[in-house]
């Protein structure tokens, strides 16, 4: 595995390039934050209003721009990439507009859309478009993630795996969205973790789940629980109590150690025999940037990269989509 490349992208001189940022809000000042600490300078954010495409310019020196990203899009002239960074239910929408205009190289942030249909339908069109199009799950791209899988392979591979991804519903603003969002909420949030497990131990081959309860905002469920194998053989269960306590994590076995993502940013490891957890060093080549954005900006703009650090496909997010449906009980469409 490549944990050691990974770590060392702040070696890779990406200054010359040019980068543009769809949204203004929280995640694309993470992004921001991430170009910055990677040395881009040429950025441009792109915002409907004047105000917040300015606050999220001012602490970066990069150049805002206001009207829509339509408008902005077809005066730009051209760009390494471009992020989208939008409010999920223009992700899709602004990502096939840019490469409607032929921009080529795409992170969009996830879910990108909230329906498994509608991302097969997605990932077909871009196909005859010959667009490289990417959902931004960064946890795909934490150093914790690949140190444990370079780990895993020395021990012998991966035998077993257990996830939870039990969610604070208490601290959720169901101001921020539309509300189906907040009814799909585990392709919104959860499918983090979720997808994080299985980019692991592969995906579900057979799976038995089980659902409990119901809340106003997510009727399908307040409980979850279930069981199955993976493609690469490998028996997994995963559990969640949304109103209960709890955390997202991931625990794997191996034939020599027991590891833990718990959180997901750190690693621990419980040696064969032993029932003590110690904590293994975990380095990143930006250790102020948000965990997995600067891995995955790093990846879209040298693009060689992705044969070892592989991004979410639009026909992968569909995979993903499809699991996740299953586990909340969503229909694939909106009906």
């Amino acid at each position: 595995m490549s944990y050691q490349q990974l770590i060392r992208i702040n070696e890779l001189d990406l200054s010359s390039k040019k980068v543009v940022i769809v949204g203004a809000g929280w995640m694309a000042d993470q992004y921001c934050q991430a170009l910055k600490a990677m040395n881009i300078q040429a950025v441009t954010v792109i915002s409907r209003k004047e105000q917040s495409a300015k606050a999220c310019c001012e602490k970066y020196q990069y150049q805002p721009r206001h009207g829509g990203y339509r408008d902005a899009l077809l005066k730009l002239a051209g760009a390494d990439l471009i992020i989208i960074a939008t409010p999920v239910h223009e992700l899709k929408l602004a990502a096939e507009f840019a490469a409607g205009l032929g921009y080529k190289n795409i992170l969009v942030e996830k879910p990108g859309t909230l329906y498994s249909e509608t991302m097969m339908e997605w990932a077909q069109k871009a196909d005859k478009q010959d667009a490289r199009i990417r959902i931004a799950f960064n946890r795909h791209t934490y150093p914790s993630l690949w140190k444990l899988k370079e780990l895993a392979e020395i021990d012998g591979g991966i035998t077993s795996c257990h996830y939870t991804f039990t969610e604070w519903v208490h601290t959720i603003n169901f101001q921020n969205n539309e509300q189906d969002v907040y009814q799909r909420w585990g392709i919104a949030n959860s499918l983090h973790v979720i997808a994080m497990a299985h980019t692991l131990i592969g995906m579900p081959k057979e799976m038995t789940s089980y659902k409990n309860g119901g809340l106003s905002w997510h009727p399908t469920g307040e409980q979850f629980a279930g069981a199955g194998e993976t493609d690469k053989g490998v028996l997994f269960s995963y559990h969640a109590n949304w109103t209960s306590a709890g955390r997202w994590g991931i625990e794997i076995m191996t034939p020599k150690n027991a590891y833990r993502l718990i959180p997901l940013e750190k690693l621990f490891r419980c040696p064969k025999g032993s029932v003590n957890w110690e904590q293994l060093e975990i380095n990143a080549a930006y250790p102020t940037v948000k965990e997995g954005i600067a891995e995955e900006v790093a990846i879209m703009l040298v693009p060689e990269m992705e044969n070892k650090y592989p991004l979410a496909t639009l026909h992968q997010a569909a995979k993903f989509l499809i699991f996740a449906e299953n586990i909340f009980n969503y229909p694939a469409n909106i009906t």
